[in-house]
């Protein structure tokens, strides 16, 4: 996808779950966009490719608060945030665990919250206005079976996004969601590709198939970007219309 449009040249932008699928992707287009990327994951091999296209990497178990936050401490003021990072565990709504449930909020949840909050802490110091995208799912919009975890922690993102846009519009910063329908990472190809699984999803979104991962990418970087400088506090669904039936 080409996206000679999106100028990010002399911009930091910290892009968490960097190391693989949709994060990955953002990446590869905020770095063919000039801008200075600092990739944070948890994958050192794909870590080790991006430090050698020219990212600053950073290497973080995002449920562990104490080491995020110590590494956050070190980063520079940033101009723009697209938080990637997220865990799914699938269980039945009547056999869900607190372990699972704890997992899952203090990645989706909890770290997200820890990274935006001081990165804007950041920004406000230095009177830099940016922008910080979230990168939710359909999963805070809709009910999925065997995704109660997922869905709470979503729809806790995408309230957190409501309430940081209003914080931080004031200081100039803009906080958006974007909720992306099945995207097609190497792991998603695998979980859906059971026709008895795929097949009545795909006949539940109007354009018929699930996202590429730089169908969801581009959407962010337009968010990130002076090109959406009156959009802030919006859940953008990037679904083929999943969401509006």
């Amino acid at each position: 996808m080409n996206t000679a449009h999106f100028d990010f040249s002399g911009q930091r932008v910290l892009v968490t779950g960097a190391s693989s699928g949709i994060g990955w992707e953002v990446v590869q287009q905020l770095l063919a966009s000039g801008a200075e990327v600092f990739a944070m994951g948890r994958d050192p091999l794909a870590l080790d490719k991006l430090a050698a296209q020219g990212c600053q990497v950073l290497r973080v178990e995002m449920a562990d608060a104490q080491q995020l936050s110590a590494v956050l401490a070190e980063l520079p003021v940033l101009q723009g945030l697209v938080n990637c990072a997220g865990i799914s565990i699938l269980e039945a709504a009547t056999q869900v665990t607190a372990d699972a449930l704890d997992q899952v909020m203090a990645v989706n949840v909890r770290a997200a919250a820890m990274v935006a909050g001081s990165v804007a802490r950041t920004m406000i110091g230095a009177g830099v206005k940016g922008s910080i995208v979230n990168v939710s799912s359909q999963a805070s919009l809709v009910a999925l079976d065997d995704h109660l975890s997922y869905c709470a922690s979503k729809g806790a993102m995408d309230a957190m996004t409501r309430v940081q846009c209003g914080e931080w519009g004031k200081h100039g910063i803009r906080v958006n969601s974007v909720n992306p329908t099945v995207t097609l990472t190497p792991m998603a190809q695998m979980a859906w590709s059971e026709p008895s699984k795929r097949d009545p999803a795909l006949a539940a979104i109007p354009l018929g198939r699930f996202a590429e991962t730089a169908e969801v990418a581009a959407p962010i970087l337009f968010l990130l970007s002076g090109a959406a400088s009156m959009i802030s506090g919006v859940s953008l669904p990037i679904d083929g219309g999943y969401t509006s039936r």
